[in-house]
């Protein structure tokens, strides 16, 4: 399947540091093997309908739509959510 990253999400994995940064490249490869990936959970409430996926401290958040995984934003966990 394939990966899109959103405007947002671009925008954030650029001010990442790089290692953080190539562990996320390794994350988006994961995600085109969608729905067999693991670790992926859905969001609940206004979240509904998209999912998350970590790797250390740093969260993806991402959305199936049409044949591909949207991935709509990556950053810290610290206030990842608000």
């Amino acid at each position: 399947m394939e990966v899109v990253l959103g405007e947002e999400a671009q925008e954030e994995l650029i001010h990442l540091p790089p290692s953080v940064n190539a562990r996320m490249l390794e994350v988006f490869k994961r995600l085109e093997s969608w729905p067999s990936v693991s670790g992926a959970k859905a969001l609940k409430g206004d979240l509904s309908g998209q999912y998350r996926i970590r790797t250390g401290d740093y969260r993806i958040r991402f959305k199936v739509e049409q044949g591909r995984i949207l991935v709509l934003q990556v950053g810290h966990r610290d206030g990842f959510y608000e």
